[in-house]
């Protein structure tokens, strides 16, 4: 009887853990059985190693084998553990003389002639082995520069199988990596860009505010008002990454394949528009075992939801839990996994149904109902959620044919980056990373207010009827607005400011 132990990994949402392939070979008639839980694609494992060993010209003992893949109350999918499992049975059939597998780390799926393919989870599993003092990562060559993010282990990118039985077998030394891991490369130059936009200042001055803050934001406005156009240069104007909100994004990515293996990690900020048809899977995540959704895509990044009062209803309200913890949590019979969901919403809609509510160029064809129907396809407390609701009204002809660009995104981009300087001088390293993210008990040590402030934002509540938490979001606002002015506290103005980005409170209709 003779028993070996291959370290590997599995993944568990975007955490890495780690996973011992113990192989069992003893006399008997040919058997092959998988336990420790293994789901489809490690199952088929067996004919992918089987047939990868013998084309590399190797062999094993076909006997009663047993391949356990411990722990073994942790159900494990994907294609990961071929390489592991390869390596096992030829280390306990004698091919490979009891090599020194202290601190080493396998992963890689197996072609049947023997090369090594990519697998999801390169980084995860690189930081989870750094922290598990496992010092030498052997894997697919396609993932070794999203690992060489994770400094201090031994990288050895291999290409087939028989390069690690031969290293192992001390006939030839593992390859090392070449690092050229693009972490501090330049960021992209963005072809949308705030120039474009004609008029709309108001507009304009919201998505700054709600950029440089972290706060969520709502278009409202005819069509061809410029909403989408809005929206879409927003990416030009948020601040770099850090190094460690690259890692969380390139982590969620990792997870699912989604990286690229020329840019191994995430250096600008996810922007992610999905379709209204959109799934709830597909927008919270999901599934036998939960994958991440568009909320988790968009982490540190802004989550664009054009025309918002079409998506379904279910669908809307599971963003109530990510808004407001930004993160998600979803639960299923094996397990229930946390993702990270902290994002910019930037939702749009029209004014009604067909439009043209409030339109001095046209008239709306909407009755009062169809008008409180499509108003009322987004709930209250989804409404109380989002910090800002600014009208987008349609331009006039002499805005239209004013040839003079607007201001850059340059320009708006570098009063942003001020603004979150401010912030995270205010803050720490520990404290929140914007104002949209302070918590409730520390608004009255962050955000105080003279009495001119108190009075005009006294008057707000009454008057519109606003809840505890619009009240803490106008605050949350205002300190954003006097971080733009550069000005330690906040002002009477500044709170008139935050009040006027509440324009649907303003609405006793709705």
């Amino acid at each position: 009887m003779a028993i070996t132990s291959i370290p590997s990994a599995g993944l568990l949402g975007i955490d890495a853990y780690p996973i011992d392939v113990e192989v069992d070979i003893r006399n008997g008639l040919p058997a092959w059985t998988t336990v420790g839980l293994p789901e489809g694609a490690v199952k088929e494992s067996r004919d992918r190693v089987t047939a990868a060993i013998k084309n590399s010209g190797y062999d094993f003992k076909r006997q009663k084998i047993t391949i356990n893949l411990s722990p073994a109350d942790i159900k494990k999918q994907g294609t990961a553990f071929d390489l592991p499992i390869a390596i096992g049975l030829l280390c306990t059939s004698g091919v490979i003389e009891t090599p020194d597998l202290k601190n080493m780390l396998f992963l890689g799926e197996l072609c049947l002639d023997g090369r090594i393919k990519p697998v999801p989870g390169a980084l995860p599993i690189a930081m989870m082995a750094l922290e598990q003092k496992q010092t030498h990562l052997i894997l697919p060559e396609s993932n070794a520069q999203e690992a060489a993010a994770v400094t201090g282990l031994t990288l050895s990118p291999v290409n087939h199988l028989s390069e690690v039985v031969e290293a192992l077998s001390q006939q030839q030394p593992f390859p090392t990596l070449s690092v050229t891991t693009a972490v501090n490369s330049p960021h992209a130059a963005h072809q949308k860009d705030f120039r474009d936009i004609k008029g709309q200042l108001q507009a304009r001055r919201a998505i700054e505010v709600a950029v440089a803050g972290g706060h969520n934001i709502m278009l409202i406005g005819t069509p061809g008002a410029g909403k989408t156009m809005i929206a879409e240069r927003i990416p030009s104007i948020l601040p770099p990454m850090t190094l460690q909100e690259s890692l969380e994004s390139s982590k969620i990515y990792s997870v699912v394949g989604k990286l690229d293996a020329e840019v191994p990690l995430i250096r600008e900020r996810p922007f992610r528009a999905p379709h209204h048809s959109i799934s709830t899977a597909g927008l919270i995540g999901g599934g036998p075992v939960p994958r991440p959704g568009e909320v988790s895509f968009a982490h540190n990044g802004v989550l664009f939801l054009d025309e918002f009062p079409e998506f379904q209803r279910n669908v809307i309200e599971l963003l109530r839990q990510p808004l407001e913890s930004k993160y998600i949590t979803i639960a299923r019979a094996l397990s229930t996994l946390t993702y990270p969901a902290a994002f910019i919403l930037v939702a749009s809609c029209n004014p009604c149904k067909c439009g043209y509510l409030g339109s001095t160029v046209r008239s709306c064809r909407c009755s009062l109902y169809e008008q409180m129907k499509y108003r009322n396809r987004i709930s209250g407390p989804i409404l109380d959620r989002i910090d800002l609701h600014v009208e987008v009204p349609a331009l006039s002809y002499d805005e239209l044919a004013n040839k003079s660009p607007g201001e850059s995104s340059a320009n708006i981009a570098r009063r942003v980056l001020a603004t979150h300087q401010r912030q995270n001088d205010r803050y720490g390293p520990k404290g929140p990373r914007c104002n949209a993210r302070i918590e409730s008990r520390h608004l009255r040590k962050y955000c105080r207010l003279d009495e001119a402030s108190q009075r005009l934002l006294k008057q707000a509540v009454n008057k519109l009827g606003l809840s505890a938490r619009s009240y803490d979001r106008i605050l949350r606002v205002a300190r954003t607005i006097a971080d733009l002015a550069a000005m330690p506290n906040i002002e009477a103005n500044h709170i008139a400011e935050a009040i006027q980005y509440r324009s649907l409170d303003r609405e006793p209709s709705l």
